[in-house]
């Protein structure tokens, strides 16, 4: 058995990026991946989005499909990237109406919301060729909605091995295309002839 000392492991090149300046802290085996852009959000919390004024989702469909990240925009319903993907081409189904749970949706809404995803399921295997995918909706603060407020599905495309031991050990996700290209992809790859369509598409 290979006894152990307690220093902390080097990693090659380390020396030509640090100082001999010593911080407070005890040193330990992990590496960081910082993500201070997460802040905002976390600092926020639930109680951030209180009315169509300031809900992402109702102030998205407002600007250019680059700027929010749309790759979709149906007669009821729209289809965005997630701004804090689980994986590549994690995609969210809203309406644009201002609604917090699934039963108040409409008919017609329920009807262009499934089309939706069942459309950002076909589009995400032909850009991506996932295996699997998760879907769902979290309903309310105690059933885990970032954003409560305003209805949202999520489209999580899933293949075999992406749940290693990162995320859940280092809560971090490796994330491998930046989500403009991501946009880029599934937009190109959107068929113009679904239902609901807008006559500007």
């Amino acid at each position: 058995m290979q006894e152990t000392t307690g220093a902390v492991p080097e990693y090659p090149g380390d020396d030509g990026v640090t100082d001999d300046f010593g911080l407070a802290g005890v040193p330990d085996a992990f590496q960081r991946l910082w993500t201070p852009h997460r802040m905002a959000y976390i600092k926020g919390g639930q109680h951030q989005f209180k009315n169509v004024d300031d809900c992402p989702f109702c102030v998205a469909p407002e600007r250019e499909d680059d700027d929010s990240l749309i790759v979709y925009r149906g007669r009821t319903s729209y289809v965005v990237l997630n701004l804090f993907p689980y994986n590549p081409g994690h995609l969210l189904v809203c309406p644009y109406r201002h609604i917090p749970d699934y039963t108040d949706l409409t008919v017609e809404e329920t009807a262009e919301f499934a089309e939706l995803t069942q459309t950002a399921m076909r589009v995400l295997r032909k850009v991506a060729n996932p295996t699997g995918f998760n879907l769902g909706m979290n309903q309310g603060v105690t059933g885990g909605a970032g954003i409560a407020g305003h209805l949202h599905q999520h489209v999580v495309p899933r293949w075999g091995g992406d749940g290693n031991f990162f995320p859940i050990i280092a809560q971090t996700k490796a994330i491998t295309q930046t989500l403009g290209e991501v946009r880029q992809q599934v937009a190109e790859a959107w068929p113009q002839t679904t239902a609901g369509a807008t006559d500007a598409e």
